[in-house]
């Protein structure tokens, strides 16, 4: 998957820096959740670099998995970023996927926030389509035949 290019900061300048943060990148839109995780956290270490292409991940138009491990990386921030990580989750409270709102109510849950009740209405299940146990009455019985031995 393919992200827009960002405007580079002074820390990403260095060569060996963008190319751990496009790896990192990659290994974070991996099929195994250990890497992807990994990658979450290793970002979450990164300041403003790693703020940004998980910001990226978690309002772009990326699978589940990738979302979860950019909240996984939003929440491990620490320090000066941690306060920017948290409004970053709050701000996916509102957006208007449901799967990225879901994770992103979740994660703030994890970290001990309260989240307001969901706004949207959720359709009531259809209760004509109900399975229903079939009473015993109207069921025709079946001869079984039991053969008793004795011992």
């Amino acid at each position: 998957m393919e992200l827009e290019k960002r405007v580079l900061s002074g820390r990403e300048k260095d060569e060996a820096s963008i190319k751990l943060l496009k790896k990192l990148q990659e290994l974070l839109f991996s099929s195994d959740a250990s890497n992807r995780r990994r990658a979450a956290y290793k970002l979450s270490w990164m300041q403003e670099d790693g703020l940004d292409i998980l910001k990226a991940a978690l309002f772009g138009n990326c699978p589940a998995p990738s979302k979860n491990a950019a909240a996984y990386g939003l929440r491990k921030m620490r320090g000066r970023m941690k306060k920017m990580a948290l409004e970053v989750l709050e701000q996916g409270l509102k957006h208007r996927d449901a799967s990225t709102a879901e994770i992103c109510g979740n994660a703030l849950q994890l970290l001990g926030q309260k989240v307001p009740k969901e706004s949207r209405k959720k359709k009531p299940p259809v209760s004509h389509l109900r399975i229903r146990e079939i009473p015993r009455k109207s069921r025709p019985r079946r001869r079984i035949s039991i053969r008793r031995t004795n011992r």
